[in-house]
């Protein structure tokens, strides 16, 4: 029997700690101008880690069919595919709940390019602590190839996905980051349906395919990557609004964002 030693677990977050941290320096980078406190950085990252702990316990009870005491609660009509989709939506929703707890609600959330980086960085938080679990097996057996090929291939694949997943809602809430609340929380609400959208036909994808079409499931994934690249171009251009009126009182007021969200 395989046991699990400290060196196993030194080694499987290095695996998932390497990549993550490599894909936050980067995208970091799209908000060098007025970069965001390292301190809250660090903090939304743990909360993305945060959220993978909580969404294991979900998701096995998902795979179980809801079952308590013997007895089977959730009823999956479409297979694998409700699976999938129930999986995305928890994960999808912990990793907004949490990035909005947070960051979102905090004074450093003043201008649009925030919500891409704070939403990719507790996706990478997340996808760290997701593929340091993964690497758990093949480590512990002494399968030290297959290790690395597995942190190889969620490297391009699992780990990117989270990243666009979360980025597209970070895209969303960036483009009426000036709007009004009903505004923003419907178009919360849409990028937070793409992203699990998204991330259900992924994994499903690769399943149905049975991995015979993995590349190009993961050239179109980097093809995204490429399109929220140039969305972040366009969210840093757009003008800053330094005087905002409020209507029934004339106010012309320069305050940030989570000022005004009550409004």
């Amino acid at each position: 029997m395989s046991t699990i030693t400290p060196t196993i677990i030194f080694l499987a977050l290095l695996g998932g700690l390497i990549p993550a941290v490599f894909w936050l320096w980067f995208w970091l980078k799209e908000d060098k101008l007025h970069p965001e406190p390292k301190s809250l950085i660090f903090l939304s990252f743990l909360a993305g880690m945060l959220a993978t702990a909580l969404a294991y316990p979900i998701e096995r009870f998902i795979a179980s069919g809801g079952e308590i005491f013997g007895y089977h609660f959730l009823r999956l009509p479409l297979g694998d595919l409700s699976l999938l989709f129930l999986w995305a939506v928890t994960e999808e929703v912990l990793k907004f709940a949490a990035i909005y707890i947070v960051a979102l609600r905090t004074r450093f959330f003043d201008e649009p390019i925030d919500a891409v980086i704070y939403c990719i960085t507790i996706a990478l938080g997340f996808a760290a602590l997701e593929n340091t679990l993964f690497l758990f097996t093949p480590l512990s057996g002494g399968e030290y190839v297959a290790s690395i090929l597995l942190g190889n291939f969620r490297f391009v694949g699992a780990t990117v996905l989270h990243v666009v997943a979360s980025a597209l809602v970070g895209i969303c809430l960036a483009f009426v980051f000036y709007e009004t609340r009903g505004k923003r929380i419907l178009y919360g609400a849409l990028g937070l349906g793409v992203a699990i959208v998204l991330h259900t036909l992924f994994n499903f994808s690769i399943i149905i395919t049975e991995g015979e079409y993995l590349n190009q499931i993961f050239v179109f994934l980097w093809v995204t990557v490429i399109g929220v690249l140039y969305l972040c171009e366009k969210i840093k251009a757009m003008p800053p609004r330094s005087h905002l009126l409020y209507p029934k009182t004339g106010i012309v007021t320069n305050l940030p964002y989570n000022h005004i969200s009550k409004s």
